[in-house]
């Protein structure tokens, strides 16, 4: 489907609507209750004001004559004047908060019951609450960050291992942005000087863009943006765990590994025959990677309809997979291990023999293409050596918080289309084409990295879709 896009009237009113919000002072949790300490955050034109008509200081000073930036020390109270806790108020005053407006954050006990009532205070005292992701639309909308940044705020909430928070926080400081804004500064000087040959198109002998240059750079665009949206593949893997399948016949201890790689009794243990009938998923780190395990049920013939239902989930399952954990406790023969690399085919196999606390001697590979791993998975043997080969077989590059890895599947395919076009610019250079019709392309690649930063709202699930899956309070 076609993305929509809006006319300049009704982008502005887009505009125009949330900032209509933006004036009003918002209030919410910034931490979850419960803990020792919660967190209140009031950002807004008022949140100075409100917030001292609740808060008592114990020097007897006005918030409101405070300076930014500093931390004080007092009561919050009801609309009836009960107190309802000793608390500490930190003041931040416009533009040097989070929002980018005047703040302030109630710290205060963490239970439910106080972090409630002093919402309640602040509402009563003319505050609103505050929607999900708020505050980043706010610090968005203010200038604070750019789109990409505040979308990396919720990455890096979400963050469940060391890789994907690296890469949001790689994402946060900018270093995406940095990499847009010199792509586009590139493609700005293709247009500027095609456009420039326009206006002086009545002197033919005029000629200010080498078109062999011009192309060079172009493929150059070409190549970096193919190598972001190349990265996407990372970044998914890195947020979603990598899909490794545990497979094999029956009985040759698929859930005890899975239990063993998981640290934990996820899958039922049995030495009957057919026990897996179901595909059991869960995920583990390994070396600061996510992976997600799939113990599928054991591949044999059978005449039971659940169980060949699970079996056919497991080639399913199998297909979706990146890695594919085979395991086998006797030597498979040829064809079996033929088969088996057929169905793995463009995928990483690792072949792991199993049970070898009952083996008197390691059995030979197959072949070479196929070595083994040889564990106990009931001992826990030399499941550090699987875990080595599992993480190398991911083939995730070394991360850290320089890298720029796309995980925003709204930032690949406006990075998709923004490769069409400016592929379209090299062919139309190949063929000579006129500067106005390659300029038109070159508008359309700005755009679509503009697009990715919030440098122009095109559609209207800019500004909706993305802040929506925020928590409340960021």
């Amino acid at each position: 489907m076609e993305k929509e896009t809006l006319t300049p009237q009704q982008a502005q009113q887009i505009i125009s609507t949330t900032r209509q919000t933006v004036g009003e002072t918002i209030c919410a949790f910034a931490t979850q209750p419960g803990g020792a300490i919660g967190i209140v955050r009031v950002s807004g034109q008022q949140a100075i004001e409100i917030t001292d008509r609740i808060f008592h200081s114990r020097s007897g000073k006005k918030l409101t004559s405070a300076k930014g930036n500093t931390l004080h020390y007092g009561e919050i109270h009801d609309k009836t004047g009960n107190t309802i806790d000793d608390v500490l108020v930190s003041v931040f005053l416009s533009p040097h908060s989070y929002t980018g407006e005047n703040s302030t954050e109630i710290a205060c006990h963490g239970s439910a019951y106080i972090l409630n009532q002093v919402v309640k205070a602040l509402i009563d005292a003319g505050c609103r609450q505050a929607l999900p992701g708020e505050y980043t639309q706010r610090a968005y909308l203010n200038g604070k960050m750019d789109l990409s940044q505040a979308e990396a705020v919720a990455d890096l909430i979400s963050a469940s291992n060391r890789a994907s928070h690296q890469v949001a926080m790689s994402q946060l400081k900018g270093h995406f942005s940095s990499e847009l804004s010199l792509l586009r500064e590139q493609l700005l000087k293709i247009t500027s000087l095609l456009e420039l040959e326009l206006d002086f198109s009545d002197h033919e002998e005029l000629e200010f863009a080498d078109r062999s240059e011009l192309k060079a750079l172009a493929e150059t665009i070409h190549e970096r943006i193919a190598e972001l949206r190349k990265s996407f593949e990372t970044g998914n893997a890195l947020k979603k765990g990598v899909p490794v399948a545990i497979v094999g016949k029956t009985n040759v201890g698929k859930s005890t590994l899975l239990n063993c790689l998981l640290h934990e009794e996820k899958a039922i243990v049995s030495d009957i025959h057919g026990t897996t009938r179901d595909v059991i998923e869960d995920t583990t780190e390994i070396h600061g990677i996510t992976f997600r395990f799939i113990d599928t049920a054991g591949i044999r013939r059978t005449t039971d309809q659940v169980e060949q239902l699970g079996i056919e989930r497991a080639y399913q399952k199998m297909d979706e997979a990146a890695i594919v954990l085979w395991v086998v406790d006797q030597q498979p023969t040829a064809e079996e291990l033929a088969e088996m690399q057929h169905l793995t085919e463009g995928k990483k196999l690792i072949a792991i023999f199993n049970k070898m606390d009952n083996k008197t001697e390691k059995p030979q590979p197959a072949d070479e293409v196929t070595p083994y791993i040889y564990i106990s998975a009931k001992l826990k043997q030399n499941i550090d050596a699987l875990e080595t080969a599992i993480y190398e077989a991911a083939d995730i590059p070394e991360i850290n918080e320089n890298s720029v890895i796309i995980t925003s599947a709204r930032h690949y395919e406006a990075l998709t289309r923004a490769d069409e076009s400016i592929l379209r610019v090299i062919d139309g250079m190949n063929m000579q084409l006129s500067g106005d019709l390659i300029s038109e392309d070159l508008r359309i690649c700005l755009d679509q990295l503009a697009d990715i930063t919030g440098g122009q709202i095109t559609t209207h699930e800019v500004l909706g879709n993305i802040f929506q899956h925020f928590c409340i309070g960021k």
